[in-house]
Parts: C-alpha cells; sequence; structure tokens
C-alpha cells in the first residue's frame, strides 16, 4: 500500500474501535466509573500505571486499587490519613508491589495539595519545552517526594529512551476530545496536536508490518518515527491512529 492507502486504511480501523464498546475490554473502564474530573484523572493515572500485561488482570487489579479507596479517588487522595495506606499493604501487580502502590498514592496526595492537580503537572512542563518536557517534568516532579528507587521504573524516563507508552496513553485519554465517548478530553491544556503514540508491542509490530517503522526497538525515537507519519495523516489529531494500530494488532492480529 502507497501512504494514502494505509491512511484510508487506518481512517477505517479508527471509526471501527473508537467505539463505546471498546471500553469493555479496556483498562479505560476504569476512569470511566466517574464523574467528576479529579476522580476520572486519578483513576486514569493508576490505571494507566499498572497498563501492562493482560488487558483483564490491569482491570481486575485496577478496581482493587478503586475499591482500596473507597470508590472514591479524589476524596480518599484529599483526607487519607497515614494509618489508610496501610490497606494497600497486600496490593501487588506483577512488579507493582505495595511499595510502589502506596508511593504512588503518597505522591498523588502531595501533588494535589501543592500544584492542585495532575493537570497542573504537564502544563508546566508542557509551556516550558512541548509534550516531551511535559513528560519528562511530570517524572521528576513525580518522584520528588522521598520516592523509594524501586518505584522509579513504574514511572517511564523518556530521556534514556523510553517509550512512555503509559503516560502517553494516559494523556490520550485526558486530552483528546472527540465526542466519540471513549476518552474524555478533560484537560485543555494540552493540545491534541501534540499527543504522543503510546508505542507497545502491539502498536509496533502494525506499524512495522505497515511500513511506517523501521526501528527495531520500542523507545521514545521509534514513537517519534511512527508520528512522522501519523501527523502527516491527521496533523490535528494524530494519535487517534491508536485506535486502529491497537485494534489490528490485538483484535486482528494484523
Amino acid at each position: 500500500m502507497n501512504l494514502n492507502e494505509i491512511k484510508d486504511f487506518l481512517d477505517e480501523k479508527v471509526l471501527k474501535y473508537n467505539q463505546p464498546r471498546f471500553i469493555e475490554n479496556d483498562p479505560i473502564q476504569i476512569p470511566h466509573l466517574f464523574k467528576q474530573k479529579q476522580d476520572i484523572e486519578i483513576a486514569a493515572f493508576l490505571a494507566a500505571s499498572i497498563a501492562w500485561g493482560k488487558r483483564d488482570q490491569i482491570i481486575k487489579s485496577s478496581l482493587k486499587i478503586m475499591n482500596l479507596m473507597d470508590n472514591a479517588p479524589y476524596d480518599f487522595i484529599s483526607n487519607a490519613s497515614s494509618s489508610d495506606l496501610h490497606r494497600f499493604e497486600e496490593f501487588y501487580y506483577r512488579t507493582f508491589s505495595s511499595v510502589d502502590c502506596i508511593y504512588f498514592i503518597k505522591a498523588l496526595m502531595q501533588i494535589y495539595q501543592k500544584h492542585g492537580s495532575i493537570e497542573n503537572v504537564f502544563n508546566d512542563g508542557y509551556q516550558a519545552g512541548g509534550i516531551k518536557e511535559a513528560i519528562s517534568g511530570f517524572r521528576k516532579v513525580f518522584l520528588s517526594f522521598n520516592s523509594p528507587l524501586r518505584s522509579h521504573k513504574h514511572v517511564a524516563n523518556i530521556e534514556k529512551g523510553a517509550s512512555a507508552k503509559r503516560i502517553n496513553m494516559f494523556l490520550r485519554w485526558m486530552v483528546r476530545n472527540d465526542n466519540k465517548g471513549v476518552d474524555f478530553g478533560i484537560w485543555h491544556t494540552i493540545s491534541t496536536k501534540d499527543l504522543l503514540l503510546p508505542l507497545d508491542v502491539h502498536t509496533g509490530n502494525v506499524s512495522r508490518k505497515l511500513g511506517l517503522l523501521m526501528r527495531k526497538q520500542n523507545d521514545i525515537k521509534a514513537v517519534d518515527e511512527v508520528m512522522n507519519y501519523l501527523r502527516m495523516f491527521d496533523s490535528n489529531d494524530p494519535v487517534k491512529y491508536d485506535f486502529a494500530l491497537f485494534g489490528l494488532g490485538i483484535e486482528e492480529k494484523f
């Protein structure tokens, strides 16, 4: 296929997969449990943070975190005491241990106290230098509250080449607003045109098969390579093609 044919093919798949039924089997269902902005972004951030492995297990563990937060994440972040955090001591998901979970909760508490919201932290970096600065700046802030060294691996470091798949997925959820009912579009400080593809094994393999990616590693350089094409296909909303690439990979085994 030439580029025009690839664009048409992917546009068709975006229409197929960017539908509310996509929510049923995806971790994005976790923030869809809530209506308040702060609840949505906290639930989304925590679900995205453990979004690797089988989707049913990601969802199961994310629901457990929500339950441990009394299914009121913003209220919990705002009012929980140190003793309330003991309830997370038995939580783990793969390599994301209770130590990591408790630190993530503590860091979110600090962020809401000192910065007002997760959005404000990302926006500080975004205004200073764009989307990559937003991602790296957020990491610096998030890990600045006496973080355990073991927790650092759970927040992607694009300065060391990470693709930041989970953070970019979280940002897609928060920023994109196309009224399709999947992504939330509740953040208005970051432009949709600047979002980056949440590159993982599925989207990477499909991109390679379509000739949109030559690089073998799924790192930030690979993200940049794919984004060059996706921005050609739609300069205002290039990351909508995540639906197509992911759907082709996981649903159609393309």
